[in-house]
């Protein structure tokens, strides 16, 4: 399978890094495929500044919750390595505005801050070389623990698929969303190792059609058979016996399961419940924030008018995700299995 990477840590030799063992002593890169231009163009980013690592996460260049984290994280390192800083004091002092600083970029996404918080608190150097390689050791530590949970997302995942069963999923939880093989398409890439062939339903998911562009093309350039359908056409699909399963993704799980993903995700975990079709969620147990305790509390960005086609005179409401509420799932696929409870 020809699954693309999404993210890494690149050194002056133009070399990838997905695991620590590589010196901070050189300013490296974070590494990353710019996917606003996807499917067109395939073009990766070298980031070196707070600014860029920021900007491209606010502007959707790099996405996902795990991907958001771990971007961040190797982001984190990569501008420590250029503060000009004459002491450490003045050096962490740098260091926890910049971390504070991109995590306000996306307020969704409890990766992001989790990502940033572990990153400075494995800092213990007592020299400013020292810092910067703790930093970038768990940038990488990160990046390689993505990877691994992928997997072990993807083999649990894999237990729920049968050949020739219909899977739905909304947004992109694949590939392009994190660092290894994604968390909802996860077990769509393993059980297709094993020889296990589904058919995949990929809602466009507007406004930004992350579906259309990402999903159906990082499933197309592997092999998979997948069908891009309008978010309205789900339930359509649902009724008309084509989908046994739903598999999505999320961006923040409250201590009560509630699950905030790509808006749209409700509807059809509403639809999929009308039409008792399993729904299930995919993410690594980092993703769950034990302190917020339902959906009512996490927060949902709003995003730009923008990206919402209306008339002059229009008023427009764009929210970036809806949360849905745990009585929906039917399960969540984790690196600890599929659990009933979170």
């Amino acid at each position: 399978m020809n699954i693309p990477v999404t993210l890494s840590y690149m050194d002056l030799e133009g070399k990838q890094h997905l695991a620590p063992g590589v010196s901070a002593a050189q300013k490296g890169y974070l590494d990353i495929i710019d996917q606003t231009l996807l499917p067109g163009e395939q073009k990766r980013l070298r980031l070196e500044t707070p600014e860029a690592v920021y900007e491209a996460i606010k502007q959707l260049r790099v996405r996902g919750a795990p991907a958001i984290g771990c971007s961040a994280a190797v982001g984190l390192a990569v501008c420590a390595q250029r503060f000009e800083s004459t002491s450490v004091q003045e050096h962490l002092k740098k260091l926890r505005e910049c971390a504070a600083f991109l995590d306000s970029s996306r307020p969704t996404a409890v990766n992001l801050s989790w990502a940033l918080k572990r990153c400075l608190a494995a800092v213990k150097g007592t020299t400013i070389a020292e810092i910067n390689q703790q930093l970038l050791d768990e940038a990488l530590t990160i990046t390689a623990e993505d990877i691994q949970l992928c997997e072990a997302i993807g083999n649990a995942g894999k237990t729920l698929l049968k050949p020739g069963m219909g899977v739905l999923t909304h947004c992109n939880a694949g590939a392009l969303a994190t660092a290894g093989i994604g968390t909802a398409l996860a077990p769509i890439y393993t059980a297709a190792r094993s020889g296990i062939k589904v058919k995949v339903f990929s809602d466009e998911t507007r406004p930004l059609l992350q579906g259309a562009r990402l999903t159906a093309w990082e499933l197309a350039v592997s092999g998979v058979d997948v069908t891009t359908i309008c978010d309205s056409m789900a339930a359509q699909v649902m009724g008309e016996g084509r989908v046994q399963i739903v598999i999505v993704g999320a961006d923040r799980v409250a201590a009560n399961g509630d699950t905030a993903n790509k808006i749209g995700t409700r509807q059809l975990a509403i639809a999929a419940n009308y039409y008792k079709v399993p729904f299930y969620v995919a993410l690594p147990f980092s993703t769950i924030d034990r302190s917020i305790l339902s959906g009512d509390d996490i927060p949902i960005e709003q995003r730009s008018a923008d990206e919402i086609f209306h008339c002059d005179g229009a008023k427009v409401y764009n929210p970036a995700f809806d949360v849905t509420p745990r009585e929906l799932i039917t399960g969540f696929i984790t690196e600890r299995g599929i659990l009933t409870e979170v």
